[in-house]
């Protein structure tokens, strides 16, 4: 691939994310990101041949990097604290949390956009998801269930949403904790990891 084909995808992408950030799925256009691009309906099609493969591969982008972090975390976690499920977690939790520091390269866009795909009714985004990343979640539940052997996998199942749940909203950061003056943002994400370790370890282990 040419230096110019990557930079029109990439800008194209780019564009995609911060007005499905904005708009939501269905509420862009593409009109209104070839605009925000600066290119023609062509390089859209070239491309990505539809909206649907646009809007999926605004999230391959992001979701191929974090799924192999997470990956890469939770084998090492699995190999260095076999049983220790405060690990487990860490490497579930952390790596979306550290994309919203990504302010460069729009990852807080992209954290607006994973919520979207939470509130917004799309099944082609969701059978999307779910084929290239659901195996994602089944090595996490697989690691949990070893941490805590006595839960069932229903259980598992429901605490597993929930702990995904808190995260999306964590990254989203609609909370009531903001950050504190003289805080980093990088100083704000770590305790906010630290605290959803806490939280979601307590209620993986409750009876």
């Amino acid at each position: 691939m040419t230096t110019t084909h990557f930079n029109t995808k990439d800008r194209i992408l780019g564009a995609a994310e911060e007005l499905f950030a904005i708009h939501g799925f269905s509420g862009t256009s593409l009109r209104q990101v070839t605009s925000r691009a600066d290119v023609n309906i062509a390089a859209v099609n070239y491309h990505f041949g539809s909206k649907e493969n646009l809007v999926n591969e605004v999230f391959r982008r992001r979701m191929d990097d974090m799924s192999e972090k997470r990956l890469k975390l939770l084998a090492e976690a699995r190999q260095k604290y076999a049983g220790d499920l405060e690990a487990v977690l860490r490497a579930f939790i952390e790596p979306p949390l550290m994309l919203t520091l990504d302010r460069h390269y729009g990852g807080a866009a992209f954290v607006r956009v994973l919520a979207r795909a939470f509130a917004e009714k799309n099944d082609g985004l969701r059978k999307f998801l779910s084929d290239n990343y659901g195996h994602v979640l089944r090595e996490f539940s697989k690691a949990i269930a070893e941490c805590v052997p006595g839960l069932a996998k229903e259980d598992l199942y429901w605490r597993l949403d929930f702990v995904a749940g808190a995260l999306t909203y964590a990254m989203a950061d609609f909370g009531l904790i903001k950050r504190p003056t003289g805080v980093t943002e990088k100083q704000h994400c770590e305790k906010a990891a630290q605290q959803l370790v806490r939280f979601a370890a307590a209620g993986l282990r409750a009876g």
